[in-house]
């Protein structure tokens, strides 16, 4: 009897231990689902959304602007934040601090006296390996104008669809501010 038992309890934990190898992997290298909180992607993404974000796209190379991406915090590596990406490596970014509100994301060009006096827009280049992350909600939100570019390897995956609420479910992909702009060459 005692052997029986033995028997069934080591099968059991050989079954958990293979079914957490392939959650942990699925987890790891395919995706994972992500509670969001704050404010600083509103109104894209709002406090208790739930989101699917894929990690294949980090892995390959393939994150761009525009996408919405889940990262390690650069100053408590605990912690995720959820921010657009608006400059990869080499891009300049037109950005005068986290006050600026009315701006677009483009190549340095000269600020019009008339509309914006008091503000001086400062170029700066992301350098390789990095990326430029800002929230949707630029008078709310904590990100690469106040702590600057981040390190490519801080990115954990690419937001991909909003699974809650239910009637928001759908996929995320367009800035809906229409502050970046993308060059054509």
């Amino acid at each position: 009897m005692f052997r029986r038992v033995l028997g069934k309890t080591l099968g059991f934990l050989g079954y958990t231990v293979q079914y957490g190898c392939i959650a942990h992997c699925a987890f790891e290298y395919i995706g994972e689902f992500v509670a969001c909180s704050g404010p600083s992607m509103e109104p894209t993404i709002t406090s208790h959304d739930v989101v699917f974000s894929e990690r294949l796209s980090r892995h390959l190379c393939r994150i761009e602007k525009g996408d919405i991406v889940i990262a390690k915090s650069p100053f408590d590596p605990h912690m995720n934040i959820c921010k657009r990406v608006i400059g990869l490596e080499g891009d300049k970014i037109c950005t005068s601090g986290p006050s600026d509100v009315f701006k677009t994301h483009q190549y340095p060009r000269l600020p019009q006296p008339t509309l914006r006096p008091a503000i001086s827009l400062k170029p700066i280049t992301v350098p390789k390996g990095h990326v430029w992350l800002e929230g949707d909600n630029l008078r709310n939100s904590t990100d690469s104008r106040s702590y600057g570019p981040v390190p490519y390897a801080l990115i954990r995956g690419r937001v991909c669809l909003k699974l809650w609420p239910p009637h928001n479910f759908g996929a995320l992909n367009q800035s809906p501010t229409g502050r970046i702009v993308k060059r054509s060459d």
